[in-house]
């Protein structure tokens, strides 16, 4: 390679640009009788794409050799370069040999003069000549990238190659180790605090995840409240006073007008769905390509469409920001389905302490992950905020009904305040409360009409072991009992509350709904459905299904420091550096002493060998290569620098820098897709119960991250990854906690 010196001026350099492509160069020299190298020596800055063709190319000019191709890129605003020829001896270090003569121009592909030979003086004013022939050619930057992906798959063919998709190797040797790949002290020792925001590192109660009351003010108080609200600031008590109660006239909920239909629907993705006239009947559809040019198709019915293609425009008409099937459901279930069914409640029914908020969460989670606009609407963190937290197990009693009357309008305060977040444009509504009568739920479902679809996600467990497991976290992380000193008093009024619930208890056998009978152990159980259909619905009865409580580990790797890291190229298959080599070596000391308890763990990787080589050192677990893991496909960018591509190929440089969240590389993928692609790993881990090494890649460990962390989509391109560091997601019924171990620089 070498750098070359544009002769163009500015007005030169633009009729070059309008050409649209690169120039391919191809020297030829003829020597006679001399061995050495030969390479064009370019002056100037300007550098030079490209290196030797392995398939043509002979760079060692042997003695009585005839031919020795040289072949290099042109950006299309350098095309005329000021340049000689260098010959390096072969075997010596002395200094090489500059071609004789004034120096050569190379412009638009032709050899300016008339000089097609080479001169070189050696010692004793010996010379030696070359015949220089001359063929450029023009390609596009697609088939730039694609010859140079070829070139280095050649270059370097894989190490890994024939590796089963599921390997076990318990027999092998001990791992060898040195000063440098040992951990020789305790794993604390590695330990690096998450950046911020992050998975909890600590338990933090789950209700408290969910939305805030659209009516509290920034005080923490309610607007417009004029309630005494002495319940909250009195000690625990047998109901709500009178005069402390809040009315149903000073709580009252007015519910939208459910005619209400204005406004004009716009889409939350790029490339999902247009907005429509409502007025004049128009609809269209818009097939995402990615950020970019965008391909328009009329609906059959449509006689004209208008798109909105701006990434960040806020939308309202409940299309996810997703692609693949997500994408393609959700324009389904828009052109085709009834109007409510653009909005889906999910109300979750059960008695206290049968993980019904912890299920809340985790739904909340995934299809915030998948695209979907999703809120979490906890009736306790309602209650607890508008009368406070020191209520008694006698507040719950059916037969107090003042108690009822404060309960109910708070549940109502709460779906009102769904619905409305719906209107405005949200998808789907998580409404987290005991809705353990049928009075309540009709009330609910009222509420609703016309405005969204009610699915109702009944939690059943009868293992006492799990129910008084519940029962004790509760104590210890509720706010109902923040203030309470006594941990088994506050264990007696739980109790209290709970039988003050099951006298009352009536089992979903309404509307359309999801029974999960004894599933949270992760030992079988039940799941019953009924009166469920369309993509979403049928996404969720597959996630709940392989959902548990059980505690286990999942720790996140990048793979060791590859050669392509280090020239600082994307994508490619290339094998780990020494730096790499290390890693991976530490990386097994790692899981043999943060597994050395667990015999069920399994290490997964991608099917690129260099997070197969990283897994390599790991003995004793079985290994799973997955697909859906391999790197984000870059296309055509494959095994370009960004320097590089922000060179040649500008548009797609600043198309990915203006939305990388949904940016596709052309023949390639977009974070997005990566997202899809992952549904099944999700699913997966979910389903495991045993802990899993993830041996992966920066754009996939990012999505696969933001799963765990809660992180919001458009977060994803800028999440921190680094090289040769582990982080520890620890799954439970506490929630997700995190952890990040840095074994090495």
């Amino acid at each position: 390679m070498g750098s070359g010196a544009s002769k163009n001026t500015e007005e030169e350099e633009d009729d070059s640009n309008g050409g649209g492509g690169q120039l391919y160069v191809s020297l030829k020299m003829e020597n006679s009788k001399v061995e050495g190298e030969l390479t064009p020596h370019v002056y100037g800055s300007v550098p030079l794409i490209g290196s030797w063709d392995p398939s043509k190319a002979l760079p060692l000019l042997r003695e009585s050799a005839s031919m020795s191709e040289l072949s290099f890129v042109v950006p299309p605003d350098h095309e005329t370069l000021d340049f000689k020829f260098l010959l390096k001896p072969k075997y010596s270090d002395t200094p090489c040999i500059v071609e004789e003569g004034q120096n050569r121009l190379l412009t638009g592909g032709s050899l300016q003069g008339d000089s097609r030979v080479a001169l070189f003086k050696l010692e004793g004013d010996v010379i030696v000549e070359f015949r220089v022939f001359i063929k450029a050619d023009r390609v596009s930057p697609f088939d730039l990238a694609a010859s140079w992906r070829a070139y280095r798959e050649n270059f370097q063919p894989s190490t890994v190659r024939g590796i089963p998709d599921v390997s076990m190797n318990p027999d092998q040797t001990a791992i060898e180790h040195c000063p440098s790949e040992t951990l020789e002290l305790d794993l604390e020792h590695y330990e690096v605090p998450a950046p911020a925001p992050s998975a909890n590192s600590s338990l933090v109660y789950a209700a408290d995840n969910a939305e805030n009351p659209r009516s509290l003010s920034a005080s923490g108080s309610f607007v417009n409240d004029n309630t005494k609200n002495a319940a909250s600031n009195s000690p625990r008590t047998s109901g709500v006073s009178v005069d402390g109660s809040p009315s149903a006239k000073e709580m009252k909920v007015i519910v939208p007008d459910a005619s209400d239909t204005s406004g004009v629907g716009e889409s939350k993705s790029v490339g999902i769905l247009s907005p429509f006239q409502q007025k004049d009947g128009q609809k269209g559809n818009f097939v995402d390509r990615g950020v970019g040019s965008p391909r328009l198709i009329k609906s059959i019915s449509a006689s004209s469409f208008l798109a909105d293609l701006k990434p960040d425009a806020q939308t309202k008409n409940s299309i996810p920001a997703a692609a693949g099937a997500v994408a393609a459901a959700a324009v389904a279930d828009q052109m085709l389905g009834p109007k409510e069914d653009r909005h889906l409640a999910i109300v979750l029914v059960g008695l206290p302490a049968r993980g019904k908020t912890f299920t809340a969460e985790k739904l909340t989670r995934y299809l915030r992950w998948l695209g979907h606009d999703t809120k979490h609407f906890n009736v306790g963190k309602y209650r607890r905020l508008k009368l406070g937290v020191n209520m008694c197990a006698d507040f719950f009693r059916a037969d107090n009904p003042e108690g009822v009357e404060a309960r109910t309008e708070v549940a109502a305060l709460a779906m009102e305040d769904m619905i409305g977040w719906m209107q405005e444009g949200g998808q789907v509504g998580i409404f987290d409360a005991t809705n353990s009568t049928r009075a309540r739920r009709n009330m609910l479902m009222k509420m609703a009409e016309g405005k969204c679809k009610i699915i109702f996600l009944e939690t059943l467990c009868n293992d006492e072991r799990i129910i008084e497991r519940n029962i004790r976290l509760k104590i210890q992380q509720s706010p109902d009992y923040a203030e309470e000193t006594d941990f088994e008093a506050g264990v007696r009024d739980f109790r209290d509350r709970l039988a003050n619930y099951e006298r009352v208890y009536e089992p979903v056998e309404e509307g359309s709904y999801i029974k999960m009978i004894d599933m949270v152990s992760g030992n079988g159980g039940q799941i019953q459905v009924n009166n469920i259909s369309g993509y979403l619905p049928g996404r969720i009865v597959f996630f709940l299904v392989n959902t548990h409580l059980t505690p286990r580990p999942i720790l996140l790797t990048r793979h060791g420091e590859s050669m392509d890291n280090v020239r600082g190229r994307t994508g490619g298959d290339s094998v780990i550096s020494e730096s790499g080599k290390i890693y991976a070596k530490k990386l097994a000391n790692f899981v043999e002493k943060r597994l050395k308890n667990e015999k069920a763990a399994s290490i997964w990787t991608s099917t690129l060998q260099r997070t197969i080589l990283t897994a390599s050192s790991i003995v004793g677990f079985p290994k799973v290569l997955w697909r859906a893991l391999d790197e984000i496909n870059s296309g055509v960018c494959d095994g370009m620098t960004y320097e590089e591509i922000k060179k040649n190929m500008p548009e797609e440089y600043e198309s990915r820098q203006k939305d990388k969240l949904r940016y596709r590389y052309p023949r390639g993928e977009s974070y997005l897709d990566v997202i899809q692609r992952l549904e099944p790993v999700i699913i997966e881990l979910e389903r495991q119960r045993a802990p899993v090494v993830v041996i992966s890649h920066q754009a996939v460990l990012r999505a696969l991250y933001a799963y765990f962390a809660d992180r919001p989509l458009k977060e994803i391109p800028q999440i921190e990854m680094p090289l040769h560091t582990i982080i520890e997601i620890q799954m439970g019924v506490s929630g997700v906690q995190e952890k990040r171990y840095k074994l090495m620089d």
